[in-house]
């Protein structure tokens, strides 16, 4: 027997928006130990599948991998493990709540009994709680000692379900959306969304859009001057008048004459609605109701009109669609009571509380009660078979009442008149309730009237129609924000790789902003919105590409996408149009499952999978693991490479593909776009002031992938060469990213290297810094070097021993934030690995620790002469960089002086 806990215990639950790691769509995640349940698949656990099918029913259509209805029942019979069930039960409580997903999996995480499974959502919050519930359920199967009342629980699932989930209006605009592939996200927890990116944005809250008129929702909003207003355009309304007090009622009542219509000024949902008053005491009694219902307390008395309730939809000043509305009632069959009929109705599954279905229950208030009772009955009483029983006066769908389509049987007077108040309102969506005996025949020949117009009407009505043909109101809404043939989307690029994402990134943005464009930017540096910083931190995570896409300014996105923010959430959005993968060398594994180079090169795949087919992806032809992420890009791919002669790149632009290389010649390397069989010279790597003077390859590497990724990005030639010549590694537009400064007659060069290839292009940079002086002559290089408390031991040690190699003195600091390490313990590794080039008679000859950063800054600078060079490998740039200008204008002075 095994001593492990006979129960599933969850330890971590994880939200990709966007693709990731393991799924191209969004994912919910959670790792699951089975502990001892690993030896106990369902074929050994008595009873279990028998009973997860019984409640579960739903399960019997579930594939699996299969192929037919049944496989996953199949699978349980046949024995699976329940890591695989608990999926296949996440998947299945979301369908019960109307959230229908079919991808899913269940994998192994490299550790006796731990999994990852994966699966679907469509709203995080419900596919968070069913994969909550899921474990839960199974464990409870598995093992009764876990106590579960499981229908209880399913019924609270399904009540929170409801409540996040969008009503049927705005969920109508989103799916209209989906089919149009307008992306969208979600601003708040309740109707608020943004429709398309960046600068092609709008926004809804329900059926009110960002161009729906404040002042026009405002006059809706006012029931008193909505009827002035239509009255003066000659439209038929009712009279009326506004009285602030019960007395104030009774005489407008009787000016007009009885029969009368109380309501609130500028209610909604037609809550304290009072119609067919006859008596000044119905009056008195329907002001206090509607007064309570009035957000600023007037009440509006209006005269009867008689008829049936219409409520027409105008959008864009059109007529959509048209539906009568009936009011909540219940029709005797001669056998049940009141109560008991009410009881039926509520039972049907259309219906819901509030807005949350495409039909609201009926409520059995006071008011309901004396409405019975004024047709002569109680609601105990069992009204005879065929006959109608009220139970609200208004037709509100809000009140339990229902609809009939009645959009093609409408008079074309009536329409005409139904668009003109719309007009008049100034609404761009607006629903105009019309009382009339028909509509099909003109209002004004018949009698009848406009007696409210509407903001932000309700769609269900229209688009679940209780009887007749569901009419398609969302499209003519999309059409008002996205006219065919607009766009939605802005362009994406998405830069990743181990080192050089950040430069990358800026000469993107730079390039682009020489062209004109409002360009976002991410980056570790924070979030640039048409290059303002507007937010100073660590911003290459999909939190960050969120709020760039938000931004109503942007018309081009640069994003860094780095490592971590795609295992912690995925991209964030849904697919990018350029994706540039630099490099992948061993940096950050053993966190997070990512232990081996391979497996950090599938974390970073993910943005060319993120590629549609009309995009591209630009890979590093020079590096094998970036070059077989052309297997899974769907768009075209743009190699770049700095290695002349490759085979690969000759064949791939024969075909008529692109490429960006490197080109020798008598005046230097030249960097080259070819595109088919065109050769198009971009620059001299000498000429551009990232390569410092092309010594720095690393940078030529960099340069040559922002120029492909502009390039198919839509760039003409001549903007890529000016960004490429205009682009400079100052501190001011590229903090922290090589650069180079003089202090008090010291070279002094600021980069963020912090990992051991880095660290070995920077020291080929380093080895060439003073070009091809000889040994006796050359100056002194020192370097200021840390590295990150989350890497692995040996990765600390192998930072110090290449950095062994380019420094004469090497000075180790550590970090502010240790990641968990005792102070000093980083450093005491990274000494390791130099004392150990050191004993090799590799360049180093002089080590030595000061943790603080700054204080190491002063110590380089101490141990330097006039002409040597000082690399400070920096974490906090802006603080280095100060330290740096405090210092020069301290010897400066001195000069003075």
């Amino acid at each position: 027997m095994s001593e492990l806990p006979r129960e599933i215990a969850i330890r971590e639950v994880r939200v990709y928006r966007g693709p990731n790691y393991y799924s191209y769509e969004q994912s919910i995640h959670l790792t699951v130990d089975l502990q001892a349940f690993e030896d106990e698949p369902t074929n050994l656990l008595p009873g279990f599948t028998e009973q997860l099918i019984t409640l579960l029913p739903g399960l019997h259509s579930h594939q699996c991998s299969r192929g037919h209805d049944g496989g996953f029942v199949e699978r349980l019979e046949e024995g699976t493990w329940l890591g695989h069930v608990t999926e296949h039960v996440a998947l299945e409580l979301q369908r019960t709540a109307g959230h229908v997903m079919t991808r899913g999996k269940t994998r192994s995480a490299r550790e006796r009994g731990v999994y990852n499974v994966i699966f679907g959502f469509m709203d995080e919050t419900v596919g968070t709680a069913a994969g909550r519930l899921a474990v839960r359920l199974v464990n409870h199967l598995a093992n009764p000692e876990h106590e579960l009342d499981f229908v209880d629980e399913h019924e609270a699932f399904l009540r929170m379900s409801q409540r996040v989930a969008f009503g049927p209006s705005t969920q109508a605009i989103l799916d209209e959306a989906i089919t149009r592939d307008i992306p969208w996200q979600r601003l708040n927890s309740a109707s608020l969304v943004q429709l398309g990116q960046g600068v092609h944005q709008h926004r809804i809250r329900a059926t009110m859009t960002s161009i729906t008129s404040s002042l026009a929702v405002d006059i809706a909003s006012d029931k008193e001057l909505t009827n002035r207003l239509l009255a003066a355009a000659g439209l038929p309304v009712p009279a009326s008048d506004v009285v602030r007090t019960a007395d104030g009622a009774v005489q407008v009542a009787r000016r007009i004459g009885y029969p009368v219509v109380v309501k609130p000024l500028d209610g909604n949902h037609g809550r304290g609605v009072a119609i067919n008053l006859t008596t000044d005491d119905e009056v008195r009694a329907a002001f206090e109701v509607a007064a309570d219902e009035s957000r600023r307390g007037p009440v509006l008395v209006e005269s009867f009109i008689t008829g049936k309730d219409y409520r027409v939809l105008v959008v864009g000043g059109n007529m959509i669609a048209i539906a009568e509305r009936v009011p909540a009632h219940v029709i005797g069959d001669g056998r049940k009571t009141v109560a008991e009929l009410v009881e039926d109705t509520n039972a049907d599954p259309r219906r819901g509380v509030g807005h949350e279905k495409v039909l609201t229950r009926i409520v059995v208030n006071d008011a309901a009660v004396e409405l019975v009772a004024s047709q002569g009955l109680a609601m105990t009483d069992v009204p005879e078979s065929g006959k109608q029983v009220l139970l609200a006066l208004t037709a509100n769908m809000s009140t339990g009442g229902i609809s009939i389509d009645r959009t093609y049987e409408a008079h074309p007077d009536n329409v005409d008149i139904a668009e003109e108040a719309a007009r008049v309102v100034g609404l761009d969506i607006a629903g105009i309730d019309f009382i009339c005996p028909d509509i099909t025949q003109p209002v004004r020949e018949t009698g009848g009237g406009i007696c409210e117009v509407n903001a932000a009407p309700g769609f269900r009505m229209h688009t679940h129609p209780t009887i007749g043909e569901p009419q398609y109101v969302a499209k003519p809404v999309v059409d008002l924000m996205f006219p065919p043939g607009a766009p939605s989307r802005i362009p994406i690029v998405a830069v990743t790789g181990t080192n050089g994402k950040t430069t990358t990134s800026r000469i993107i943005a730079h390039i682009f902003k020489g062209i004109g464009k409002k360009v976002g930017m991410t980056s570790t540096d924070g979030v640039v919105i048409d290059e303002r910083l507007v937010i100073r931190s660590d911003a290459s995570g999909p939190r960050s590409a969120r709020m760039v896409l938000q931004n109503p300014r942007v018309d081009f996105a640069v994003l860094e996408v780095a490592r971590g923010g795609i295992l912690r959430e995925g991209l964030g959005y849904g697919r990018n149009d350029v994706a540039v993968v630099l490099n992948v060398a061993p940096d950050h594994l053993g966190l997070r499952g990512i232990d081996t180079v391979e497996d950090l090169a599938r974390v970073k795949q993910v943005v060319v999978e993120a590629v549609p087919k009309n995009g591209a992806a630009v890979l590093n032809a020079d590096d094998p693991l970036v070059a077989a992420m052309r297997r899974a890009c769907s768009g075209e791919i743009v190699w770049f490479s700095i290695k002349p002669d490759n085979r690969m790149i000759d064949d791939h632009c024969r075909r008529g593909g692109k490429a960006v290389i490197l080109e020798k010649g008598e005046l230097g390397d030249q960097i080259l776009l070819v595109h088919g069989r065109r050769r198009m010279p971009l620059a001299y790597t000498h000429l551009l002031p990232v390569t410092f003077a092309g010594r720095a390859m690393f940078n030529v590497q960099n340069a040559m992938a922002a120029a492909a990724a502009a390039y198919v990005a839509g760039a003409h030639l001549h903007d890529i060469r000016s960004g490429l010549r205009s682009f400079t590694p100052s501190y001011y537009q590229a903090p922290g990213r090589m650069n180079l400064t003089e202090v008090q007659g010291v070279q002094v060069v600021v980069d963020y290297c912090h990992n051991v290839p880095a660290m070995e292009a920077l020291g080929g940079f380093v080895d060439k810094f003073f070009g091809d002086l000889q040994a006796w002559e050359r100056p002194q290089k020192i370097g200021v070097i840390a590295t990150a408390g989350d890497r692995r031991d040996q990765d600390m040690r192998d930072l110090g021993y290449e950095s062994g190699k380019h420094f004469d003195r090497i000075i180790v600091r550590e970090d502010e934030r240790t990641r968990g390490r005792k102070r000093g313990e980083t450093a005491a590794l990274i000494v390791e690995g130099a004392l150990k080039a050191r004993s090799e008679s590799l360049r180093v000859k002089e080590i030595e620790t000061v943790l603080d950063e700054i204080d190491a800054t002063r110590a380089g600078l101490a141990r330097a002469n006039p002409g040597d060079l000082v690399v400070l490998c920096v974490d906090r740039a802006r603080a280095v960089w100060d330290e740096l200008q405090l210092i020069g204008n301290k010897a400066q002075a001195g000069t003075d002086d």
